[in-house]
């Protein structure tokens, strides 16, 4: 997976409200939604949401990395435009 996809993909967990939100609405299972965080996670070194059986909240670090990947999703989509 790429790191756009990474990033589109953990932009969709923040804005849908969970896991399973995000996964139902990207057509794929909870547990592949949650595997690829996962993995973003280990990538990076950092926790981005702290997760609990009923809510999930971006961490610090979480939050700058969904404005970052906010922009430069913003950023890529506006460039295919041209």
């Amino acid at each position: 997976m790429s790191h756009l996809e990474e990033m589109q993909n953990f932009v969709r967990i923040v804005e849908a409200g969970s896991i399973s939100q995000a996964a139902e609405q990207l057509g794929m299972a909870k547990s592949g939604v949650s595997r690829r965080l996962v993995e973003l996670e280990k990538r990076l070194g950092v926790r981005l949401l702290n997760r609990t059986t009923r809510r999930s909240s971006l961490t610090d670090a979480g939050r700058a990395y969904y404005e970052g990947a906010v922009k430069l999703i913003g950023d890529v989509a506006e460039l295919d435009t041209l």
